[in-house]
């Protein structure tokens, strides 16, 4: 029997009625899912780079270094000898540094000594200073928190300060009404219900809510468009709401899909889709094709979730990852979130530090800022080991009111998920340093360093990808004074018969071959359509991965295709491929080494980086293929029943590519050795 609101349907506004027109709800065609009485601001983005200014390496002119050592003597003479913050000013009476001391006296004297040995940095804001002011507190641990607040307040500029701090969004599932609705929620959690979270981004949860309503039929309308439905909404027509709002289903169905949505949000994902599974056998058994559908495309959007989850881990509940990366004289700082087993995704914060500040002393200060208006998880992983670990602990274990773990994983998951977090942190920086370096600027330094005649303003860098021979694909990738151009990619499936397997040389050299034919003896056909593709233009300088021995091998090629006027340059990653190591071989000149922080360098592997992307997913794409064409029946190992249960379990074959290590070895019957197999077969690394 369907339950209804007690209080009579109200006339809808002629907003809800345009809207039922549209036959859509009016958030649906408006906005993002979101709670009204929240706010609305909505800027997931990785945020900005923190500008360098000229302070950062040039000294600090507000005052003479001893006008600042007498200033903070002075200070000394009545600092106290317990817990607390100071605060140094300079003669504008602006905040040039705030810092926590067990013992305040103790760490103000070790700035007043003339000859101490301190960085450049402490000297300049030592210079600057004509005045200390001082807070003591009870504890250490409250002039751990105290100092984090005043740095979010006041933003010194010798501080590390954490930029574009935005409150989290949460997955909201109302709780006053009968027919509950799902929706986005930031701010104040006052609205009755069930708050999930926090996502790292809206992104995250707009894609969550929209598979979540694939799954389980739950109504994103306002109460108010609700109520004043007459007929159900395209929602319901494209299967993405149950329509409780017209009685197309009763109370007790609409409340069990609800409740299979919390237990799903809740961590107990796998009773959902057992459930889940059990009714689509029960349903094809009993001949019911179009309802057994149902429950698939309901698995097969489950299983996109954790798809799009990317790492979910076996043995972390509850923590919060912290990895930071720095380069050219930033830093990044990437945070993943894991909630009840499941990943609610990550965000890459760009805090603003001088150069002189370790990837330790960054973390750190990074973290008190970070947790001063939110929550902390009962774990938290780092991937630096920081000062003062087991201080913060306990500020934040205050904080939360229960107890919370602060540690840097040697090994395990745990680390993995570190590593994890890492990765990204370095890719969300090289984003960010690509777009914040001018191209053209870049061009020219590389000319210089490299001794060009000019400064090149088209590149192309090869690479290609096979595994032990198979599906062999070449790949172009091209880049000029406004970045790459992506629209000149170009991939080369190998063709050659006979090539011994894992053979690089003769790979490249019919990509060569086949790439500069056209440019070299072009027809008639080829010179008029070289006035319209761009493609056709000769580069100025070709890039290949390798050491001294590929590149002879490519000078070779050149030679006899009788390429003379376009130059050519080799990269050879460091020892232990450590980015930032690279040599780089040109012709006729001795191997060149640049500094790890060099624009120039960091350039070229962006260059390399980008082809090896575009190499490996060619590949993959033609590998793919291949296995959909062969199915699961070509994993050792793999039989009927276990291929079954598969299916069951991730909907589609699909869903089985995208599933992690760990999703896999949840599928009944399937081990972990055979998990590792399935996805090793997916995701075999080509050479």
């Amino acid at each position: 029997m369907t339950t209804h609101s007690s209080d009579p349907p109200k006339a809808p506004a002629p907003e809800t009625r345009r809207a039922a027109a549209a036959d859509l709800p009016p958030q649906t065609l408006e906005a993002p899912d979101i709670d009204p009485a929240a706010s609305s601001t909505d800027e997931d983005d990785e945020g900005r780079l923190p500008e360098l200014t000229e302070e950062s390496t040039e000294a600090v002119a507000e005052g003479p270094l001893a006008i600042g050592h007498e200033a903070i003597e002075k200070a000394v003479r009545l600092a106290p000898t317990s817990p607390g913050v100071y605060r140094m000013l300079n003669a504008n009476n602006d905040v040039l540094y705030v810092g926590k001391a067990k013992n305040v006296k103790k760490r103000l004297s070790s700035y007043a000594r003339p000859n101490a040995p301190l960085p450049a940095r402490i000297l300049r804001m030592i210079a600057a200073t004509v005045n200390v002011e001082i807070v003591s507190t009870t504890t250490e641990t409250e002039a751990l928190l105290l100092e984090a607040n005043l740095i979010k307040q006041l933003k010194p500029r010798f501080n590390v300060q954490l930029r574009d701090d935005k409150s989290f969004p949460y997955i909201l599932i109302t709780g006053d009404h009968w027919a509950p609705q799902i929706l986005k929620h930031r701010g104040a959690q006052s609205r009755p219900g069930r708050y999930f979270g926090p996502f790292a981004s809206a992104g995250a949860v707009n894609r969550t809510i929209t598979a979540l309503q694939r799954a389980f039929l739950i109504r994103s309308c306002t109460d108010s468009f609700f109520e004043s439905r007459t007929r159900p909404c395209l929602l319901y027509q494209i299967r993405r709401c149950a329509g409780p709002c017209t009685g197309e289903i009763d109370f007790p169905g609409y409340t069990e899909l609800v409740r299979e949505a919390t237990d799903f949000l809740s961590g107990r994902s796998h009773a959902v889709k057992q459930l889940l599974a059990a009714e689509m056998e029960k349903a094809s058994g009993e001949l019911e094709f179009e309802t057994a559908a149902v429950y698939r495309d309901r698995l097969a959007s489950l299983s996109a979730i954790q798809s799009q989850q990317g790492i979910n881990p076996r043995t972390v509940e509850e923590a919060d990852v912290f990895a930071i990366h720095q380069e050219g004289g930033y830093s990044c700082v990437e945070v993943f979130f894991f909630r009840t087993g499941q990943n609610w995704g990550n965000r890459a914060y760009f805090p603003r530090a001088e150069k002189t500040f370790t990837p330790e002393e960054v973390l750190a200060a990074f973290l008190t800022q970070f947790y001063d208006d939110k929550p902390p998880p009962r774990l938290i992983l780092l991937s630096h080991e920081i000062e003062e670990t087991e201080l913060l602990a306990e500020a934040l274990c205050a904080k939360a009111g229960h107890k919370v773990e602060v540690s840097t994983p040697k090994r395990g998951e745990k680390k993995e998920l570190v590593a994890h977090a890492l990765t990204n942190a370095r890719e969300a920086l090289g984003r960010k340093l690509a777009d914040t370096a001018t191209q053209s600027r870049l061009l020219e330094a590389m000319a210089a360093t490299l001794s060009l005649p000019k400064m090149p303003k088209r590149i192309e860098v090869y690479d290609n990808s096979h595994i032990q021979g198979t599906n062999a694909v070449g790949a172009m990738i091209v880049a000029g004074p406004d970045g790459f151009i992506k629209n000149q990619y170009r991939k080369f499936n190998i063709r050659s018969e006979g090539l011994t397997p894992g053979d690089d040389y003769a790979m490249m050299k019919e990509v060569l071959q086949r790439r500069f034919k056209r440019l070299l003896a072009p027809s008639e056909k080829d010179t008029a359509r070289a006035k319209e593709d761009e493609v056709q233009q000769r580069p100025d300088l070709v890039i290949i991965d390798g050491g001294r021995g590929q590149l002879n091998a490519v000078r070779e090629i050149f030679t006899e295709l009788g390429v003379t006027d376009v130059a050519l340059m080799s990269v050879a990653k460091g020892p232990d491929r450590d980015a930032g190591r690279e040599t780089l071989f040109i012709p006729e000149r001795e191997a060149i080494k640049l500094e790890p922080r060099d624009p120039v360098l960091y350039f070229i592997q962006r260059l390399r980086d980008e082809a090896h992307r575009f190499v490996i997913g060619s590949h993959r794409k033609l590998r793919k293929k291949d296995i959909r064409e062969a199915g699961l029946q070509e994993i050792p190992g793999i039989g009927p029943a276990r291929k079954r249960a598969l299916l069951l379990h991730f909907g589609t074959l699909k869903e089985i590519e995208r599933a992690s290590i760990a999703d896999l070895g949840k599928v009944p019957g399937v081990s972990a050795e055979s998990a590792r197999k399935i996805f090793e077969y997916f995701h075999s690394q080509p050479n």
